[in-house]
This record gives C-alpha cells, structure tokens and sequence, in this order.
C-alpha cells in the first residue's frame, strides 16, 4: 500500500481505539483531577519523545492513555480564566470536520462548509439580538478584535495603500491583552490607545472618557475607535454599551464590543446586553460561553463592504469567475485568514443536536451558580467579594490575615488550591488586591462543584496557616 494510507478496515479499528478512548475520558470526568499532578520532568519523560524514523503503528494507542494523566481535565470543577467545556457533540463534530478536510476559502472550494458557516452566523446573530449583521468565523477572538480594529481603521483613517495615519483608539483599562496588541500591530501604537479608569463597578468611567475624546480632538489627534467589553476578563463588568454607542455616534468613532466572554449571556438574560445590537462589529468565543471545543470564534461586523474593502486583495489564481452571488463568495475577501477548517461545523451540529434552549438554559444555570458561590463566600466570615458578580466570574479572597499579608496569603492559599487537584482556580487582581477567581463557563458544573470552590480554599487556608 502507498505510504500514509490506511484501508477502510484499519480506519474503521483505529476510529473505533479512538472513540473508545474519548468515551472512557468523558466518562471517568468526575473522578478526575481537574489539575493532574504532574510536572515538568514527568510531562518530558512521557512526551518529549524522540522523532521515529519507522512508525510505532497502533503503539500510540497507548500515548491517549498517557495524555489523559497530563491534562487539565475539563470536570464540573475547572473555573480559571474563561475556558469552554468541550461540548461532546461539537468535539465529534471536529473529528468528521478534520476528516472532510474542507478549506472555507470560497464557496467553490467547499459549497456546503461555507454554506453551513453564513447560516450558523445568521443563526447567531438573531440569537443575540444583532440581526442583519454579517461576519465570519475566526480562530479566537484575539484575531476577531484584530480584524474588527483593522476595519475601524480603514473606515476613519485609511492605511492599506498608504500606511498608518495617526489615530486614536480609547477602552477601559480593564480591555481585554488583544487590544493593545492589535494597535501595535496595525501600526496604530500602544501610546495611542487611551485606557480609560474604571468607575467602582469596575465598568469604563464613562466621564473620564468623554474628556480624553475632547482632549484628543483639541489637541488634533483623530479617534477611531471605541473599544467596549462584554464582559471584562477578570470580573465580567459590561461597560455600559447603549452609552458608549451614543458617544462613538456623536464623535464619529467605530463602536467595537469585545463580547468574546460575555456576550452569549444575551441569550440567557438578554437585557444584562442592553445596546449591543448598536455597535459596528462584535467578536464572540463560541469555545467560551456556547461550550463548544477550541477553536470556534466569530466576528460580527454591520457593514459587508466594508470588510471586503479592508481584506480584499486577490491574486489571479484565486479570483473567482462565477457572477453568481452564492457559487461566487469568497470569505478570503472579507477575512484576514485564506486557509480556513471547517469551524462551524461543530456549533452547527451541536445546535441542531440539543436546540437553542438549551444552550439557554445552561448559561442561566451558570449565572446562577455565580450568585450561588457570591452568596456562599458572603457568609464566611473569613472570605469577601472583591468586586460584582455581573456574569459568571466570582472574584474574592481570603481575609484571615493581617492587611500587609493579604496578598501574599492569597497567592499561597491559590497554589495549594491547585495542588490538592480537585478544583482550579486562578488568580485575580482588583484595585491592587490579589485574590482568587472562579469562572463558571462549564455545562458540567453542578451546585456541589460551586461548593467545592469554599470547601477547598477553607482546607487550602487551615493546611498554609
């Protein structure tokens, strides 16, 4: 047989070894650390393997085994930083996904794939409220908020014939590391994006922005952008967007929401997003709040033309020749990415398989189990909130300790959190203060893992005291 082929029996054995093992890892998920307790040298002794020159065959059958000890399993009980679960149908989604091995350059290339895609935006975007708005799929929303300033750009200070004009970009600093990465990119500059205080709910202080516009516009430097949060990343504040839509509106600035954490909570508690249908373009983390496995990121944009006059730039190769508006798009004219997987696929499926209500139901379970654990850590006395619990993400910390040593005490408290395995959390910072931070984005989680979450920082506390 050629090299690299397997006939359809072996395929058919190996997929089966597979899907066992998948099985066998969903299955054990309660019983699992969620932090396993491995480290450096025992990740390089199983995996830092050398490269063979004749293959092991079905040897790496035993290799899923392996990995399986070394991960960060996602159990009811993993809440740091804000990770997906991995919804099952989406993750056999992927598989058949990689199987058909269809590039979403254009519809020539893969008619249904990219069919498929534009349905499931339209799908999302009615479901938050946003009809009428086009986009595309993107790997993650670090991507999405490149692409969405990119537009920005080159709607109020066009840079793609000439180079970067000087401009202005303003968002809370509390935004989200990707921002100042894609000023820095597009040639904008860090020194150009105004990070606005935050007022005491940690939301964008919305004075303190209208100033530094004003500022800008004295001194001439021309903003283009206005940059809000959906969520921020450390404590899930919405800035308040119909506001801000109104302050971009009045001085001509693009309106970006970075909803990549919090936007999804629409679907559950749609008036939390009040204002979000006004901005010029949106991304969103499928992987983040709609469960579905890495990566399955979307950006929404108004204004189609828009996007083709930012991305658009085709070499004859890949022109296409149809003038038909269906057999004829290319996602390569309105995308940073040419060579696209097939991404929607599992969203697709999975929406299909279990229904928009469910999704539903499972992000107001989680907004729920945030106030539940709010309430919990209300009622010990030796813990307290360091900041709302707007979304999912609980911030707080241990207060058992003399107020010069509250920082470091925590930082301890985190660690052996982490180390007794049954629970992962991570680290918060507000106002100065370290703290510990759980965020529920998880369809496993269950009342009994938001209990976890105490029980385990009070046996951390008594085991570092």
């Amino acid at each position: 047989m050629p090299p690299l082929r397997l006939s359809p029996v072996e395929f058919r054995r190996l997929a089966g070894h597979f899907s066992e093992a998948a099985a066998d890892f969903v299955a054990g998920l309660d019983r699992r650390r969620t932090v396993s307790a491995t480290t450096a040298l025992d990740t390089s002794a199983a995996f830092d393997l050398p490269l063979p020159e004749e293959g092991v065959g079905e040897a790496i059958l035993r290799d899923l085994d392996q990995l399986a000890e070394h991960v960060r399993a996602p159990t009811g009980r993993r809440f740091p930083y804000v990770i997906g679960s991995g919804e099952p149908i989406g993750a056999l989604a992927d598989f058949y996904a990689s199987v058909l091995n269809q590039n979403l350059t254009a519809w020539r290339s893969a008619p249904a794939a990219v069919t498929i895609e534009r349905t499931v935006i339209g799908w999302l975007t009615e479901a938050i409220g946003c009809q009428g708005f086009d986009g595309s799929f993107t790997s993650g929303a670090s991507l999405a908020n490149l692409m969405a300033l990119a537009m920005a750009r080159e709607s109020r200070a066009p840079a793609n014939e000439d180079g970067a004009q000087p401009c202005v970009v303003y968002a809370s600093d509390e935004i989200h590391m990707s921002i100042p990465k894609a000023v820095a990119l597009l040639g904008i500059g860090r020194a150009n994006l105004r990070l606005i205080p935050v007022d005491e709910n940690l939301r964008i202080n919305v004075n303190a922005l209208e100033a530094a516009i004003e500022g800008d516009r004295q001194a001439n430097r021309r903003g283009i952008a206005l940059v809000a949060s959906a969520g921020t990343i450390m404590s899930g504040a919405i800035d308040p967007l119909a506001r801000l839509a109104e302050i971009a509106r009045i001085n001509d600035i693009w309106f970006h929401v970075d909803g990549a954490y919090g936007a999804f909570a629409a679907l559950a508690e749609p008036a939390k997003l009040g204002g979000l249908s006004l901005a010029d373009s949106i991304s969103l983390d499928a992987h983040k709040w709609l469960y579905q496995p890495l990566d399955c990121s979307v950006l929404l944009y108004r204004d189609a033309k828009l996007a083709r006059r930012t991305f658009s730039y085709s070499a004859e190769y890949v022109k296409t020749l149809s003038d038909d508006p269906i057999e004829g798009f290319a996602f390569f004219d309105q995308t940073l990415e040419l060579s696209r997987r097939f991404r929607a696929l599992k969203l697709w499926l999975s929406l299909r398989y279990h229904g928009l209500a469910a999704f539903r139901e499972a992000i107001g379970e989680n907004l729920r189990q945030a106030r539940l654990l709010a309430q919990l850590i209300d009622s010990e006395p030796t813990l307290e909130l360091l900041a709302p619990v707007e979304l999912s993400a609980v911030c707080f910390r241990w207060t058992n300790a003399a107020p010069e040593a509250l920082n470091d005490r925590n930082d301890e408290i985190l660690r052996r959190v982490n180390q007794r395995g049954r629970v992962w959390l991570s680290n918060a910072s507000i106002r100065g203060a370290f703290g510990l931070r759980a965020c529920i984005t998880n369809h496993r989680t269950t009342d009994d893992d938001v209990r976890a979450v105490l029980e385990e920082v009070l046996a951390a506390a008594e085991e570092t005291a």
